[in-house]
Order: structure tokens, then C-alpha cells, then sequence
């Protein structure tokens, strides 16, 4: 017994020794050819990047105080938020698990025991009932030799770091689909309220026109044409509310609340597209938290190589045992009815038909994948900035356009009027010049929506807002 302590602490040191061997290839960022500046020529500023710095309230630069508390109805409520904080959790839990491996594990094992023994196999040819009591505490504990456990464990943490980065991505998601929802909305409601001041309009039209008929200034076609414009004007704005609904049903999902029960009163667009910078392209990578995610998978799937490579050397486990074990439960814990055992256990592959080759072979493309998700994913965000700022660009200038045309058909439909009522024209001319400076007004409508729509979608191609760094 005095040989084996003398021993035990020559293994340890050993194995606290030999346990710095790692093997496997130590993850580095595969490099990418970032651009230094955006085609677009977009404004920046400096950002403060990180996919885990807070995003903060950046709806709140729409000055809407409904937006926003959609928006925390939706944080708190929404049903898809929920399972992806759960996922989570789970993937929080398994890094634990893998953890939990680094240290000796120690069981408590008591057993009790009857057991009667006939006469035939008995040596005093006599039957008898014998007891027997243990209470043994158990060790096992693998000694990471080549590194597998050290490896398990980061690619369990690079998995829950990407499932966070998964539930950050699915979170900005919500709220850039609940703002671009509530504005494309607003902007319905914009051109409800057009079409239904329009409808007024014919009204009044209507009862011009038959009044001139009346007088046998016109004849019957002038009064058909009002009548069809008027009818035509109210089956567009009925048509725009089955869209409405549509939408608002929509936003009921998002926000966690029954369709039947949710209602937004009607409200036209007062609103401006805000100013949104940038930033640096460089920052793009650090912020998106679908990129982040992706980068984590790669980091988790570079880990799992070195797991792999392990399954080649042997595997060393020690394991022991320490109680109390007798024959009557009175005398159990008697000094002399103790019990020990100490020793380490070795497992070498000899012959495995080429399952460890396949499994570093699997792991290795594993990781392949993993690169090629990546620098898509990079691409993907380097598109969706450059096509949300191309829209912001291509769509202010139409909405310049479209305000010299509002301007120019209003007048238009005016002069028409005055000469309609002058006897100058026909009514085909009136409702000609009307119908062109409401689709000039509807146009103008639905450009505003999708500009604010685009922003909504910038800043979600950009990771979100942030605040200027202080300095």
C-alpha cells in the first residue's frame, strides 16, 4: 500500500502533464476580400461592433409610439422568439454537459442484500441466509490525454455561442418585419383615405353632371362615364381592404396575439424615412448576427476535427472505488470493512474497419461545409446592404419625380374642371385628368411606404442600430 501512494502522485503529475497535448487544428478565421467601401457611396459613421452589443431601440427613430410598442409586444410575446430562447437554453446545457467531463465523476452505489444458499452447494452441508451491505463511493475519470475532451467542450461552447447569435438573427428579424408590416399598412391606409376622398369627388361630380343633364346641357353618355368612374373609384378602395386586413392579421402573429382580436385603427403615413448610416463594410461582418452564427458553426465543426483525430490515440481512464462493504449492517462502518481500489484503464483501437478514418474524413468536410456557409453568408450580407441602400437612392429620386407629377396633374385635373364646367370639353377629359392625378397621388403613397420600408430593411442588412462610440 505504501508502493501504490508513493506511486499515485508520479501519474498524476504525469497525466497533468501529457494532458497539454491538443490535437487538432486551432480555429482561425478563414480571410475574405472585404470591400473598403460600399458601391453605393453610402454615408457612414463609426460604429461600435459586436454581434452581442445591444441593438437598442432603433425603431424609435420613426417617432411612431405605436411602432414601438408593437415592437415590444412583439419581443415579449412572439411564439418563434420563444422556441429559439429555448434552443437556447438547450444548446447552453449540452456546453455544460460537455464541461461536466473536464472533472472526476463520483457516484454513491449502496446496495443491500438476502441471499439464501441450499444445502447441496453449501460447504457445511447445511442451507443458510447470508446479508451482505456496501456503500462504496466510485471514481472514473478520463484523463484528456490528446485533448478530445478540451475539443468537446469548444465546440459545445461554439455551438450555443451560435445558437445565441441564431436567437439575436431571428430577433432582429421580428422587428424589422413588424416596422416593414405597420408601414406597409399606413401606407394602405394613405391610399384608402386618397381613394375615399376621391370617391367623394365623383360624388360630387356625379351630381354636377346629372344636374347639366337635367338642364339638356349634356347627354346620357357624360352621366354613364360618372357613374362608372364613381363605381370603379369604390370597388379600388373596398379591394385595398381586404389587403389591409391581411396585413393586420399578419402583425397579430408577429406580436403574439390572435388575429380575432387584434385591431389597428386606421392611420395614414405622416411619416419621413430617416437618415441611416452605414457604417464601414468592415463593421458589416462584426455585426450581423446571422454572420456571427455562421462563424461560430465553422469554429464548432473546426473543434469536432480535433475530436475526431483523437479517436486514433489511445484513451486512458482511472478509476476507483472507496466504502464500506459487511456482512451485518450493525458492523458496516467498522474501520476494519473498509474497501478501496485504484488503477487506470487503457483503450487502444487495434482494429475498427476504417470507422475512425471516415469519422475525420466526415468531420473534415463537416468543416468545409461549414467555411463554404460562411463566406455565403458574407456575400449575402454584403448584397442586401448594397440593394437596400440602391433602393433608398433609386426610390428618393422616383419620389422627386412623383412629387413634380402630383403637382402637374392636380393642376391639370383643375383646368379640366373649369373648362368641363365651361362647356369647353367633354367629361372624358375630366375623368381623364382625375384618374392620372390620383394614380400620381397613389404613386406618391406607395413610393413613401417602400422608402420607409427600405430603411427598415438597411438597418436590418446592417445588424441593427447602434450608438456612436464615445470618446
Amino acid at each position: 500500500m505504501k508502493n501504490s501512494r508513493q506511486w499515485l502522485p508520479i501519474l498524476a503529475i504525469a497525466a497533468a502533464l501529457i494532458a497539454g497535448c491538443t490535437l487538432g487544428p486551432d480555429y482561425a478565421r478563414p480571410e475574405l476580400a472585404i470591400p473598403l467601401a460600399y458601391k453605393e457611396n453610402a454615408p457612414w459613421k463609426e460604429a461600435a461592433p459586436g454581434d452581442q452589443a445591444p441593438r437598442g431601440a432603433w425603431w424609435e427613430i420613426y417617432g411612431d409610439p405605436l411602432l414601438n410598442n408593437l415592437e415590444e409586444q412583439a419581443a415579449a410575446a412572439n411564439q418563434d422568439l420563444a422556441a429559439a430562447f429555448a434552443r437556447v437554453t438547450q444548446a447552453r446545457a449540452v456546453a455544460r454537459i460537455d464541461q461536466a467531463d473536464r472533472l472526476p465523476r463520483v457516484d454513491l452505489n449502496a446496495a443491500a442484500g438476502r441471499s439464501r444458499t441450499p444445502a447441496d452447494f453449501s460447504f457445511s452441508g447445511a442451507a443458510s441466509t447470508d446479508y451482505s451491505f456496501s456503500l462504496p463511493l466510485d471514481l472514473g475519470y478520463e484523463i484528456d490525454l490528446w485533448g478530445r475532451v478540451r475539443r468537446a467542450v469548444e465546440a459545445s461552447r461554439a455551438d450555443a455561442a451560435a445558437s445565441e447569435a441564431d436567437y439575436r438573427n431571428l430577433l432582429l428579424v421580428l422587428q424589422a418585419e413588424v416596422a416593414r408590416n405597420y408601414f406597409a399598412l399606413r401606407s394602405l391606409d394613405s391610399e384608402i383615405d386618397l381613394l375615399q376622398a376621391t370617391v367623394e369627388l365623383r360624388r360630387e361630380n356625379l351630381e354636377l353632371v346629372e344636374s347639366l343633364f337635367r338642364n339638356g346641357q349634356i347627354g346620357q353618355l357624360d352621366v354613364a362615364r360618372a357613374r362608372t368612374e364613381l363605381a370603379s373609384t369604390q370597388a379600388e378602395a373596398v379591394g385595398l381592404e381586404k389587403r389591409r386586413a391581411e396585413l393586420e392579421h399578419a402583425l397579430a402573429v408577429l406580436v403574439g396575439q390572435p388575429a380575432s382580436s387584434f385591431t389597428l385603427a386606421p392611420a395614414p403615413l405622416e411619416l419621413a424615412p430617416p437618415a441611416v448610416a452605414a457604417g464601414l463594410p468592415s463593421s458589416l461582418l462584426e455585426r450581423r448576427p446571422d454572420v456571427a452564427a455562421a462563424e461560430r458553426q465553422m469554429a464548432a465543426a473546426n473543434s469536432r476535427i480535433g475530436v475526431a483525430k483523437t479517436a486514433f490515440f489511445p484513451a486512458v481512464s482511472l478509476t476507483g472505488s472507496a466504502g464500506f462493504a459487511s456482512s451485518e449492517a450493525s458492523g458496516l462502518f467498522d474501520w476494519d470493512n473498509r474497501t478501496w481500489a485504484l488503477g487506470p484503464a487503457v483503450s487502444l483501437p487495434i482494429f475498427e474497419a476504417g470507422r475512425n478514418s471516415a469519422n475525420l474524413e466526415r468531420a473534415r468536410a463537416a468543416y468545409e461545409e461549414a467555411v463554404a456557409r460562411y463566406r455565403q453568408q458574407v456575400l449575402v450580407a454584403f448584397a442586401e446592404t448594397e440593394d437596400a441602400l440602391a433602393g433608398l437612392r433609386i426610390l428618393a429620386a422616383q419620389a422627386e419625380a412623383l412629387e413634380r407629377s402630383v403637382i402637374a396633374a392636380r393642376e391639370a385635373a383643375e383646368i379640366s374642371g373649369k373648362r368641363y364646367r365651361a362647356g369647353l370639353v367633354s367629361y372624358l377629359e375630366v375623368v381623364d385628368s382625375q384618374r392620372t392625378a390620383l394614380q400620381a397621388e397613389r404613386g406618391a403613397v406607395q413610393v413613401l411606404g417602400q422608402r420607409l420600408q427600405s430603411s427598415v430593411l438597411l438597418i436590418k442588412a446592417l445588424g441593427g442600430g447602434w450608438e456612436q462610440r464615445r470618446t
